[in-house]
């Protein structure tokens, strides 16, 4: 949308980093079965190529480790139609937390028990 995009007219990158995490928390939630997840880190970023106005992006989230509190996941974002890599990003975690006190608290899940 012409919103998302920077004057090069390509995807602005704080956008498909929104983007990213709004999609690895929607993954994380369906894993741990729970909506009261905080990102806690976000590591590596690699912007590969430019999302072009009219481009269709898609996500690929893969699960990498799951800690008491914790779950890391890293995303691909690609172009729909050429599959061209457009970003990126690894080690993304996030904590289950208390809704009343923010506090980190167990999911109770394991790698093994996860829906993937």
């Amino acid at each position: 949308m012409p919103s998302d995009l920077n004057y090069a007219n390509s995807l602005f990158g704080g956008r498909a980093l929104a983007w990213i995490d709004e999609e690895t928390a929607m993954f994380a939630i369906c894993q741990l079965g729970t909506n009261c997840l905080v990102t806690k880190h976000i590591g590596e970023i690699s912007f590969e190529s430019p999302a072009m106005a009219g481009d269709i992006v898609e996500f690929g989230v893969d699960a990498k480790a799951v800690g008491r509190t914790s779950i890391t996941v890293s995303c691909l974002m690609r172009n729909k139609q050429t599959k061209t890599t457009i970003c990126y990003a690894d080690d993304i975690v996030f904590v289950k937390v208390d809704p009343n006190t923010r506090q980190p608290v167990p999911h109770g899940k394991t790698k093994d028990t996860l829906e993937l």
